[in-house]
C-alpha cells in the first residue's frame, strides 16, 4: 500500500479501530485483497471528486488526502498555503472483477479540465492541479495511453495541452476526518469547481472498459455541477 501513515494527528486520530466509509460502509484502512487495486486522482477540490468516484459500481472505498509534495503528514492549512507542494487527491480502491482502471480514467478525464495547470475553475493554486499517481507499471502505462488518446480528442475540440502530472508510487496522507466523504455529511456545503470539457474519452491502447454505457448517463457534464446534483448512493450495476 502507498499509505505513509494509517493514523495521524491531522487525519484519523483514533487508533486501533476501523474507519468506515460513510456511504460504502467499508473500512478506509483495510488491506487490499487479491482482486483489488488502488490509485490516486487529483482533479481540483477533492470533495466533489471523491463523490464522483464512490458512486461508480465496483468501488470498494474512497478517501481524500494529500500527495505529491514534500512535507510529511501535512494539514489542510499546510496544503492550502501552496508551500508543501501537495495536491488534493482521492484514493480510490476498486474490485478488478467489476470495474477496470479504464472506467476510472474515463471519469477522471471527463470530470474536469486537465489543461488548466495549477487551478480548476475558480480554485487556484498548485493543490488543485490535475494528477494521477499510480501504484503499478500497468496502471502507469494505461494512464499514459489514456492521456495521449484524450489529448487528441481535446485538440479536436479546441483545447490546449494536458498538464496532468502522472507518476508512480507517490505517498498518500489522509486528510482530516471532516473532509472524508464531505458531501455526504449533514450540513455540508455543496461545492465543486470542476470544469468538465464535455469531451469523451474513447478507446485507447490497453483499454478494457467494463461498465455498462447506461451508467454514464448519471454523469451528464452538460448539467452545471453534475456531481453535486447527483445522488450520494452508488449507481446500480444492473442499469
Amino acid at each position: 500500500m502507498i499509505i505513509d501513515k494509517l493514523y495521524s494527528t491531522n487525519s484519523i486520530e483514533k487508533q486501533n479501530k476501523k474507519v468506515i466509509h460513510v456511504i460504502l460502509k467499508n473500512d478506509l484502512l483495510a488491506n487490499l485483497k487479491d482482486n483489488e487495486e488502488e490509485i490516486l486522482f487529483g482533479c481540483g477540490c477533492f470533495w466533489g471528486a471523491e463523490k464522483g468516484f464512490w458512486r461508480l459500481p465496483g468501488i470498494i472505498t474512497t478517501a481524500v488526502g494529500y500527495a505529491g509534495g514534500e512535507k510529511k503528514d501535512p494539514s489542510y492549512r499546510d496544503v492550502c498555503s501552496g508551500l508543501t507542494g501537495h495536491a488534493e487527491v482521492v484514493r480510490v480502491v476498486w474490485n478488478n472483477s467489476e470495474i477496470d482502471l479504464s472506467d476510472l480514467l474515463k471519469l477522471f478525464w471527463e470530470c474536469h479540465d486537465p489543461t488548466q495547470g495549477n487551478r480548476q475553475g475558480n480554485d487556484t493554486g498548485s493543490q488543485y492541479r490535475s494528477v494521477i499517481y499510480t501504484t503499478s507499471k500497468d496502471q502507469l502505462s494505461k494512464a499514459m495511453e489514456s492521456k495521449n488518446s484524450y489529448q487528441k480528442e481535446l485538440q479536436k475540440n479546441g483545447f490546449g495541452s494536458i498538464t496532468t502530472e502522472i507518476e508512480k508510487d507517490i505517498k498518500f496522507y489522509f486528510a482530516e476526518d471532516y473532509h472524508q466523504q464531505y458531501l455526504a455529511k449533514p450540513g455540508s456545503r455543496p461545492y465543486c469547481s470542476a470544469m468538465p470539457t464535455k469531451v469523451t474519452l474513447k478507446d485507447f491502447n490497453g483499454s478494457n472498459f467494463k461498465l455498462n454505457k447506461k451508467i454514464w448517463s448519471h454523469y451528464n457534464w452538460d448539467i452545471s455541477h453534475c456531481i453535486l446534483r447527483g445522488d450520494n448512493t452508488p449507481i446500480d450495476f444492473n442499469l
